[in-house]
């Protein structure tokens, strides 16, 4: 759990653009969709 806490932080970005702040979230929301879709699939 720590290391998922960590990855996230790492993760994480505060640009002072909104857009690109919007941006980095969807593309960061996308991959954490594709991980659960792929490991729904999987188990």
């Amino acid at each position: 759990m720590h290391e998922i806490l960590r990855l996230a932080r790492s993760l994480r970005c505060d640009p002072a653009d909104p857009g690109q702040a919007f941006a980095h979230r969807l593309r960061i929301g996308l991959a954490v969709a594709v991980l659960i879709f792929f490991l729904s699939t999987l188990g």
